[in-house]
């Protein structure tokens, strides 16, 4: 499963504190005050400064230059964890629906009638939703802190010496942020919201294999040559700061680690629920809210079942009767004359592919890059991480070894990460120069959505018989699908393992070991799959819904256009823009 690293800057749920809302609020009240643009404008830069600020990952993974955006003294820290009454965070979301009910959308811009629209969709969501706050889980094996913050630390790029010293500051602070991510667990066990064992031994896990052998932890010579190029600093300086970054390792980054590994070794065995999260109190209503603002859909669970269904047999179908026409499809080994290229010239030869369906983007520098060995185990197969909006660069693509990808599915897997993919349409985005609060509020629906939109166009792109190709999209399609169907029958109607067996033994699925498998990933990951693959299917149906109205004046390249000055928002946002 494709599952690209996004998450470092996509948040569905923007928390302030009541004091600055009402300030905010009280501003945008007072008499002559701005135009109603201005007094916009002047309220998301607030609220973009306010929300990137508060963790020093964000922000600079964000921008490359914070003193651009008026952000020149900022905590260092990984950002709050969740505490004390929830109530309180409440209070702040209706202050903020207060705040943006203000605005007169008919006097904005048409850029700020949208940015309003999904932040007050985003804001409405988060209002239905109040057990939000104890049934995420910063913890989860697939993509929790825990997995990601090797990478994020690993590619902390130095632009200056004060990059470096945020990020040596940010190390020492790692036992206080995993303390408190322990609190709230432990807050979660008491409630009876603790993860199940499964889940708890693979954290536990993922934290071993990071601190074994401590003194050759890989972020010790990733930094040693990163602080090598750094000019700006002297030589002795440069010294002084491996031999700090050292210690740091070993003495706050290996015990945080190690702390993390006993509090949930401790919590282990308190998860009263194997299953989804329909038997957590507030449950359904917290999977709607992951509906809303991750995969970006207002669709009802029988709306969403129906459209997955459809699909599922139409592919079936096509797919029956390909093979009936030609049996060998089925045994026909996927020989793709990219058997042997290097990632990079895939990479360049889909870039020549594309160029008739979709508009060109400007030169866009990019690196593969591969998974450290001691991550490849609970790594995702690939990965694309996202470069700071002021100045979108670096682009790094990251491959696990691990996976073996080769042929048709590492040409698809790059097309889904690179070209035209997330690096494509991140980048066109961010050069269309939209609001800079627009990048904080993405819903993964969106972005994941359009990934798996380009893989299906990647898999007519590549080399080999056209038939095999489409036998084998057919065939991953289908897949996405009947995962997509089994996260709403886990997490909304409370399937539990025998029911999942029951239901894929109609698809002659019956291996018991890769049933287990795919049913705990789905209890870690809610929505997930949704995020790929009704995103997707969303797209296809914009894009039927464009050509049944413009008939024979529809022009491809002009909709992916379109699509992509747009950016992310929710489906419901963009359908209305893209069919009016």
């Amino acid at each position: 499963m494709k599952n690209p690293f996004h998450g470092k800057k996509r948040h569905v749920l923007l928390f302030l504190t009541p004091v600055l809302l009402l300030l905010l609020l009280a501003l945008m009240v007072v008499p002559g005050f701005y135009s109603e643009n201005k007094k916009f404008d002047s309220f998301t830069d607030n609220l973009f400064r306010s929300e990137v600020s508060s963790s020093t990952i964000n922000l600079h993974y964000t921008l490359a230059d914070p003193d651009s955006c008026d952000i020149s003294d900022y905590p260092i820290t990984f950002g709050s964890v969740p505490h004390g009454d929830p109530s309180s965070y409440q209070a702040a979301m209706e202050n903020q629906n207060a705040v943006l009910s203000s605005f007169n959308p008919k006097r904005l811009s048409k850029q700020n009638r949208l940015t309003l629209l999904i932040l007050k969709q985003n804001c409405k969501a988060g209002l239905d939703c109040p057990d939000a706050w104890y049934l995420q889980d910063p913890l989860s094996p697939s993509l929790g802190v825990q997995a990601q913050l090797p990478v994020l630390l690993a590619e902390y790029t130095f632009r200056s010496k004060q990059d470096v010293l945020d990020y040596l500051h940010l190390l020492k602070t790692l036992p206080d942020y995993f303390q408190k991510i322990l609190k709230l667990e432990e807050e979660k066990s008491k409630r009876g919201l603790f993860m199940n064992d499964k889940a708890a031994e693979r954290v536990i896990a993922q934290c071993l294999a990071f601190i074994d052998r401590p003194d050759e932890n890989y972020l010790i010579p990733v930094f040693n040559e990163k602080i090598q190029n750094m000019k700006q600093m002297s030589k002795e300086e440069r010294s002084s700061c491996q031999a700090l970054h050292n210690k740091l390792i070993v003495g706050k980054v290996i015990p945080a680690y190690q702390q993390l590994i006993d509090g949930i070794t401790q919590l282990k065995g308190s998860g009263v629920n194997n299953n989804g999260l329909s038997y957590y109190p507030g449950g359904k209503s917290y999977y709607l809210y992951l509906l809303r603002t991750q995969v970006g859909t207002e669709d009802s669970i029988e709306v969403l079942e129906r459209r997955l269904l459809a699909q599922l047999v139409a592919d079936s179908k096509e797919m029956s009767q390909m093979l009936k026409k030609n049996p060998s499809l089925l045994i026909e080994p996927d020989v793709s004359a990219s058997e042997a290229a290097k990632p990079a010239e895939i990479l360049e030869e889909l870039q020549d592919c594309m160029k008739k369906d979709f508009p060109r983007l400007s030169k866009t520098p990019y690196e593969v890059k591969y998974v450290h060995k001691d991550l490849q185990e609970f790594s995702s197969p690939a990965f694309y991480l996202t470069p700071p909006v002021d100045i979108n660069t670096p682009n790094a693509i990251y491959i696990n070894p691990q996976a073996n990808m080769r042929g048709t599915e590492l040409f698809t897997t790059l097309a889904h990460e690179g070209f035209p993919g997330h690096l494509y349409q991140t980048v066109y985005f961010s050069e269309t120069n939209p609001p800079l609060i627009r990048h904080l509020y993405a819903p993964s629906g969106y972005i994941e959505g359009w990934a798996t939109y380009i893989e299906s166009y990647a898999y007519s792109y590549a080399n080999g018989n056209p038939d095999k190709n489409r036998i084998l999209w057919l065939n991953r399609s289908m897949n996405l699908a009947l995962y997509s169907i089994l996260d709403v029958g886990i997490h909304y109607h409370g399937w539990n393992e025998q029911q999942v067996e029951k239901y894929l033994a109609n698809f002659g699925i019956s291996d018991k070991g890769t049933i287990g498998e795919v049913f705990q990933y789905i209890l870690e990951t809610p929505a997930n799959y949704l995020k790929y693959y009704y995103g997707y299917l969303n797209f296809l149906d914009i894009r039927d819904g464009c050509k049944k109205q413009q008939g024979k004046d529809f022009d491809l390249k002009q909709f992916h256009q379109k699509i992509l000055e747009l950016g992310p928002m929710p489906f419901s946002i963009l359908k209305k823009e893209m069919l009016s």
